[in-house]
């Protein structure tokens, strides 16, 4: 019967208006977490900018170029049948 009740014609008016209302409501929610979430996001980078900026200077980080090479008697790049045979002939199977 609930079926034969949520099929009559005469319910699509109120039924439609609720769904516009709880779409509405909706949007409305998620617009509010966007704009708290905006809002949150603002303060930490204001605290972290603020911490950063009355942190005194540390001493440069080296960089990946200030390394030294390895120092390798093998290839630096082989190819794929190269390393599986290299593979094979030590005792590895694929």
């Amino acid at each position: 019967m609930a079926d034969q009740a949520s099929r009559n014609p005469s319910h699509a008016p109120a039924k439609n208006a609720q769904g516009l209302a709880d779409g509405r409501k909706a949007v409305a929610d998620y617009e509010a977490e966007a704009a708290a979430i905006r809002a949150k996001t603002e303060r930490l980078k204001a605290l972290r900018l603020a911490k950063e900026a009355a942190e005194p200077a540390a001493a440069p980080k080296r960089t990946a170029s200030a390394k030294k090479p390895r120092a390798s008697g093998k290839r630096a790049s082989a190819s794929l049948s190269e390393w599986l045979q290299a593979q094979e002939r030590g005792g590895r199977r694929t």
